[in-house]
């Protein structure tokens, strides 16, 4: 792990410094008496005090802009290899793949303030203590050992001893007669949190008559269990304090503080059992369950299939082995859901890990999963990959194919590629569940293309097995897709954004008691707004995009707001180019869409669920609860409802503008539309009744929209692998995008055209094809201009390291490297 040592000759470390949540990098020598090793926790001065650091990297000369004479000394080593060898070397990994330095791979992996949330202390060695002190020993040594000796534990903070008077240097003395050692503990348990939950407490007959809106809310909060959370059952119940503080006065319920645990609270849940399996899912759980160490999985299953299932009974015997499983899911949205299935099954050994989560949730589930007791389930997003569980058994992620696993800042990685390096360097199963794989994955379980798919028994094409969900749990038919030209709709004289089959089909779902979700894959009202008079676009002052139009309700403030830069205004009444007050909305978004159901169908009960109605914590469980408990008819929103949603209520899904998804400036824009498509149509016909699909569009000829009403998608895969291998596009090859952006548009054109010139040459010899400098395809985002440079080349012809193009950037001019970019934008 480290370099040998030389006492003859300086050693000096670069260590990761987290202080005040800024992580960074410095440069310390290492005492000639210490022997660090890469991955070491470390003491070191830092300012006025001391912290702890890990180390980074060995060197035997210090950094040329250092005066080796002002570089400080390491303290001491607080723990050798904190991280074990295998997740050390996966640290590694990631950073040399993505073009990144280790220690923004560290700020990734590690939770918020990890460090600086540690105490050093002191703790006396009783068992080494001489049964007479010398009589050598200064007064000052006896002082401390005196300290130590009255402590219950034996053990005090090192600020607390110098706050006493004790010096730095008797404390490292007491080290080194080994009367004492020095450690970095975890933070002391934090003060109860209290929080306000409410409790039902009056039986089926309240104590004083109820108005009807009363009488819903005793009635959702019984379904609850009685038993909620104040925040919980306002959202729920969708009330306010005062409400519910009648009924308290009424004797219906009682309020009141109670202990909160640091972790994401829930619903309590009743347990489950095992359920019955399909031959498919029985087969498919045989070969993970007698799998070789370090296997990887695809398990294709259709929507509704019960791969969630087959999840939880491979989870199982990992358990029972005192093995952990790591669960990883695309967005935060999916997690409220996925993870009440998994606590029914498997109680408080489930915990949740994602970026919705407060500073302290995250950093105690990351302590908890470093050590723990016994074997967890960690169910998270993509940064949930780097948790350091120890005894590894299994890794799962499901709806693979999502790009929510795909990083979009620095660095730019992807959970999938991460996982499979951790799953072979922990050589632990790696199960990949989707009902539309990604092409990367098919074409690496299937090496002879997606034909060899079709058989309904695994293929074996080690180290990847092919595994087949092909039907629904019972049998249920997959929903009917039935195209709607809107081209038609308009020969008619129907303006409405609404088809009318799609409104025929929505007011037969009401008379018959059912509910429906409407997908559209822009949140907002309409994606612009332009002058019917002058033409003119009302545009973002700090982006090159146009503002889109939010308007919630039909009573609400209108107002136009940016998507990238989040800068928004009121809505102007008259045209700021030419003062008309003909102004129009073009294109259509979800909160559009609640509008014009509102005016169609006043009597249907609609929820958004979109970025904009799900910001606040435990909104996503609150909406989804709702609708689950039949609190509305229609869910409308936008790509969440593609995640994996299970709600067997559901028998129709109406598809506005699908023509939104099939048009996008990327290499991958027809397989993202069609996994997009088939999975939100996957939602409809998941209970006892037949689903239905009603696709609106103005191109019922396009292949993706043709693939999708006869659910074929190993045959449109197949196609695309094709197109893929003849234009060099992942995964047939791979591009590097490098993204500049500064505030100064001539600094950051002038640094681009240089790093073009230098990373020229560095291809110079390669196969690979250096395209740009040009301006990217939205030049401007919050107020930074933005140009880049794309490289092309075959699949598995190394890089050169192109982190060395850092040094000709200048400070003001910031440099992303994304490795297989999805997002060319």
């Amino acid at each position: 792990m480290g370099l040998g040592k030389d006492v003859t000759q300086p050693q000096w470390v670069n260590v990761l410094v987290d202080y005040g949540g800024q992580p960074a990098a410095y440069t310390y020598e290492v005492p000639p008496d210490l022997e660090v090793g890469v991955g070491d926790i470390l003491t070191v001065p830092f300012r006025h005090q001391s912290i702890g650091a890990i180390a980074l990297s060995l060197s035997r000369t210090p950094p040329a802009n250092l005066v080796p004479a002002q570089i400080r000394s390491v303290e001491g080593i607080v723990e050798q290899r904190f991280f074990a060898a295998a997740y050390w070397e996966l640290l590694q990994r990631v950073a040399g793949h993505y073009q990144v330095s280790l220690i923004q791979v560290l700020k990734t992996a590690l939770p918020p303030g990890l460090l600086a949330r540690s105490q050093r202390r002191l703790r006396l060695r009783r068992d080494r203590l001489p049964l007479t002190q010398p009589e050598a020993l200064s007064p000052e040594l006896k002082t401390i050992v005196d300290d130590l000796q009255r402590s219950p534990h034996g053990d005090y903070t090192w600020p607390y001893l110098q706050r006493r008077g004790h010096s730095y240097r008797a404390m490292q003395q007491l080290i080194q007669l080994g009367w004492a050692e020095s450690y970095l503990a975890p933070p002391q348990p934090p003060k109860t949190k209290q929080r306000q939950a409410v409790t039902l407490v009056c039986g089926d007959t309240p104590p004083i008559e109820l108005t009807a809106r009363q009488q819903d809310i005793l009635a959702t909060l019984r379904r609850q269990g009685g038993d909620l959370w104040l925040s919980d059952a306002l959202q729920l119940c969708q009330t306010t304090s005062p409400t519910l503080k009648r009924l308290a006065q009424a004797g219906c319920l009682v309020i009141e503080p109670r202990e909160q645990l640091r972790a994401e609270a829930g619903p309590r849940l009743s347990a489950d059992q095992p359920k019955p399996l399909t031959d498919y899912q029985a087969a498919a759980l045989h070969y993970i369950n007698k799998s070789q160490q370090g296997s990887q999985f695809l398990l294709h299953g259709v929507t509704g299939s019960g791969k969630t299932e087959v999840y939880l009974q491979a989870i199982a015997p990992r358990l029972a082995a005192g093995q952990s499983a790591l669960v990883l899911v695309p967005e935060i949205g999916l997690t409220p859901q996925l993870t009440d299935r998994f606590r029914r099954r498997f109680g408080d050994q489930v915990w949740v890990y994602h970026s919705g989560l407060a500073d302290g949730e995250r950093y105690d589930t990351w302590r908890q999963s470093f050590k723990p007791a016994k074997p967890l389930v960690i169910v998270g997003t993509r940064s949930a990959i780097f948790m350091p569980l120890p005894q590894l058994g299994l890794i799962i992620l499901d709806e693979e194919h999502d790009s929510s696993y795909k990083q979009d800042v620095s660095p730019c990685y992807h959970a999938r590629t991460v996982a499979r390096w951790r799953a072979e360097l922990e050589n632990c199963p790696l199960v990949l569940g989707s009902a539309t794989p990604s092409l990367e994955s098919w074409v690496q379980c299937q090496e002879l293309g997606p034909e060899s798919a079709k058989s309904e028994l695994p293929k074996n094409a080690l180290p990847w097995t092919y595994l087949s969900l092909p039907e629904r749990v019972r049998a249920q038919p997959l929903p009917q897709v039935k195209v709607i030209d809107m081209r038609d709709e308009l020969q008619a004289g129907n303006r409405n954004i609404l088809s009318r089959s799609l409104q025929t089909a929505l007011a037969a779902m009401k008379a018959e008691g059912n509910q429906g979700l409407l997908f559209i894959h822009r949140r907002g009202h309409s994606s612009f707004v332009s002058c019917r008079s002058c033409g003119h676009v009302i545009m973002c002052p700090h982006c090159d995009v146009s503002l889109s139009y939010h308007q919630p309700g039909a009573n609400s403030t209108m107002t136009l707001r940016c998507h990238y830069c989040g800068f928004s205004q009121g809505h102007p009444r008259h045209c700021p180019a030419c003062g008309s007050p003909y102004l129009k909305h073009f294109g259509s978004g979800t909160q559009r869409v609640v509008n014009a159901l509102a005016e169609t169908f006043p009597d249907l009960r609609c929820i958004r669920f979109d970025s904009d109605t799900t910001r606040t914590k435990g909104a996503h469980r609150a909406l989804l609860t709702r609708f689950a408990e039949g609190g509305a008819d229609l869910l409308v929103g936008t790509q969440m409802l593609t995640k994996g949603i299970d709600l067997p209520q559901v028998t129709l899904v109406g598809i506005i503008a699908a023509d939104g998804l099939l048009y996008m400036n990327d290499y991958w824009a027809s397989e993202r539309a069609l996994q997009m498509l088939i999975q939100v149509a996957g939602r409809a016909g998941r209970g006892e009744q037949p689903g239905q699909v009603l696709l609106q569009t103005y191109t019922p000829d396009h292949p993706v929209i043709e693939a999708v009403t006869q659910h074929a998608y190993q045959g449109f895969i197949a196609e695309e692998w094709a197109q893929r291998q003849l234009l060099q596009y992942p995964p047939a090859g791979q591009m590097v995008l490098l993204r500049l952006s500064c505030t100064d548009p001539e600094v950051v054109e002038q640094t681009a055209a240089t790093l073009a010139q230098h990373l020229g040459q560095m291809l110079k010899g390669s196969s690979y094809q250096l395209l740009g400098p040009a301006p990217a395809p939205i030049p401007r985002v919050a107020r930074r201009f933005r140009w880049h440079l794309l490289a092309k080349g075959p699949k598995h012809e190394p890089l050169p390291d192109l982190r060395v193009l850092k040094q000709h950037c200048p400070a003001t001019v910031s440099l992303t490297i994304d490795v297989d970019p999805l997002n060319l934008a």
